[in-house]
């Protein structure tokens, strides 16, 4: 047989979850074709092949499937999907949390990217500038987005708040009740959007998403009769998934999420699509995403398939010079921000005088009407919370390694130690502020939602939060911290991390043509050093449009990734091959 291209001599991980072996891959025409498992002295897979990938010493892995992210927007401009596709990643799915770009009424486009900006952190004029926009229905944005060449596939789930906006008009958009008539006509958008090819229709129900206006996201208060109507014409159109973001999922209510699930439960059970929604541990209940788990087990065990979305490391925020932090509104710093340019700002700030009037200043007062602008205030109340980050990043600290320890250590007071380390790296140094997943000050809690039955991976939030996190890197970290590197407590086998983020989250979102290694699957796969394998520090990087800011971390040890039997990374470097598509559901 003839191979467009041949894998051989690699320690295969199928993605099933069954011991490795070692074998060899043929694929022809974007499909696995033959997978040969190969004892001692046997000789490689014979047949000729355009290319053959010499696998030996590295894992051979399916292609991860990230089920959310925020590309909704960046898709449209950029064909490279990074920083996710620098990770493994091979398929990812947008439109999570109740917001995206379809369908928008005609002069409603700079809404909804308040709307994003506000929730997700995605800078509003990268988002002006950057959309092409060129729709109007969610039908409409899916053919846009259709005809890209992508350097992976992309699947869509269609939101909330742009349905309710559409239907209703700024009723919609300020929560207001929606009515018989209301309902019906979201219902017909979300049949369409399903039939269309929609992956999902996702909700927030969080106080802890907002507009840049500071008004909850559409969809927020939402009743029953108008989320069970929803989730029929889902269903209707095909099924898909429903998404949610459900109340007190950030900690700001310990009584909802149980009421939230309950009403999951009943309409899982009838209209019989998976439902999957955020679970976090939070400080305020450190116990209640345990409780969580048990009633989604319970729920599955009576019929109704609740999956409740797991992260693989802390959830919180970066804070650093390049991004927010403490001393953002003293105004030295705001002074010489205003007048030098990155790298001079940088050598500034290193400078004994610079940092001395710094450290010696009062505050300048928030502006209520800036996103974020209060971040100062709260960076410098949580100094024994804030870890310094390192190179390599460590996710978990332990507690001597706080701002507040180490500012004991060395004698001086918590800002200035906080100061001094952001100035590590060239300015560049990050600290880790842990909001969630981290009440116990380790993973333990992270690692017994990320082995529970229920529990899928998710919430990495890719192209989101951009000043704040990139947790897009979340496959790199499973492979190194969860399966090789973790000291602070029991790993996770790689056969089972690699199952989790491949087989897993496309099973979820019905995408069972990849996930795993076998004859007949899409040609999705990663070829990968692990002894080598390195997770890189984040750094802020200005290539967004507009100039806007971005979190982005690297990886090396990736030696290929391959999408549809197409090499599109080797060595960590783009090749330019863009064999990804839109990824429909079916329908």
């Amino acid at each position: 047989m003839v191979f467009d291209l041949k894998i051989t001599g690699g320690t295969v991980v199928d993605g099933t979850g069954a011991d490795r072996f070692l074998g060899d891959i043929g694929i022809a025409g974007g499909t696995i074709v033959e997978v040969r498992r190969r004892g001692p002295g046997d000789p490689p897979l014979e047949g000729a092949a355009a290319e053959t990938l010499d696998a030996t010493g590295t894992i051979v892995a399916p292609g991860f499937v990230d089920i959310h992210t925020h590309y909704d927007g960046q898709v449209s401009w950029d064909d490279l999907l990074e920083p996710s596709s620098g990770h493994g990643v091979t398929t990812v799915v947008m439109g999570n949390c109740g917001v995206g770009f379809a369908p928008v009424r005609p002069g409603r486009e700079e809404w909804l990217i308040e709307l994003m900006e506000g929730v997700e952190d995605i800078p509003g004029a990268a988002l002006s500038e950057g959309i092409s926009w060129g729709w109007e229905s969610y039908a409409d944005y899916l053919d846009v987005i259709g005809g890209r060449k992508l350097a992976i596939d992309v699947g869509s789930q269609i939101a909330h708040g742009t349905v309710r906006a559409y239907a209703m008009g700024e009723r919609g958009a300020r929560n207001e009740p929606a009515t018989p008539d209301d309902i019906a006509a979201m219902s017909r958008i979300v049949r369409e959007a399903a039939e269309a090819g929609a992956l999902g229709f996702s909700s927030s129900r969080t106080l802890a998403h907002r507009a840049i206006d500071g008004e909850p996201v559409p969809g927020t208060f939402a009743a029953e009769d108008e989320l069970f109507a929803l989730g029929r014409a889902l269903a209707d159109g095909g099924g898909a998934v429903f998404e949610l973001a459900p109340q007190g999922a950030a900690g700001e209510d310990i009584v909802a999420p149980g009421k939230e699930l309950e009403w999951m439960r009943r309409l899982g059970a009838e209209i019989d699509c998976a439902l999957s929604f955020a679970l976090i541990q939070v400080d305020a209940d450190p116990n209640l995403w345990r409780e969580q788990l048990e009633i989604s087990a319970a729920a599955h065990e009576a019929g109704s398939r609740l999956y409740p979305q797991v992260a693989a490391r802390p959830f919180g925020m970066l804070l650093g010079f390049p991004g927010h932090h403490a001393f953002t509104h003293r105004p030295t710093y705001r002074r010489l921000a205003a007048e030098c340019d990155r790298e001079e700002l940088a050598a500034r700030l290193a400078e004994p005088a610079v940092r001395a009037a710094i450290l010696a200043e009062d505050d300048l007062p928030p502006d209520p009407d800036v996103l974020f602008d209060g971040m100062f205030a709260f960076a410098q109340h949580a100094v024994d919370r804030l870890y310094p980050l390192g190179d390599p990043p460590d996710y978990e600290p332990t507690p001597d390694r706080t701002v507040t320890a180490i500012a004991a250590e060395r004698g001086v007071d918590p800002l200035t130690a906080m100061y001094d380390l952001m100035l590590e790296n060239g300015a560049g140094a990050m600290l880790l502020l842990p909001l969630y997943n981290y009440a116990d000050g380790n993973h333990d809690a992270i690692r017994e939602m990320l082995t529970h039955p229920a529990g899928v991976l998710g919430l990495s939030d890719g192209g989101a939060h951009c000043s704040m996190i990139c947790d897009a890197s979340y496959p790199t970290f499973l492979l190194t911290h969860w399966a090789r590197d973790r000291s602070r407590g029991d790993r996770l086998p790689l056969e089972y991390v690699i199952r989790k983020q491949a087989h897993d989250t496309a099973q979820l979102f019905g995408l069972t043509d990849r996930g795993t290694i076998a004859v007949g699957k899409k040609a999705d796969l990663n070829v990968i050093d692990l002894d080598a394998l390195t997770l890189h520090p984040p750094r802020m990087v200005y290539d967004l449009p507009a100039g806007g800011r971005r979190l982005v971390q690297g990886a090396s040890g990736y030696v290929a990734t391959i999408v549809g039997g197409v090499v599109t990374r080797r060595d960590g470097v783009d090749t330019g091959a863009r064999p990804g598509r839109l990824v429909r559901g079916a329908r």
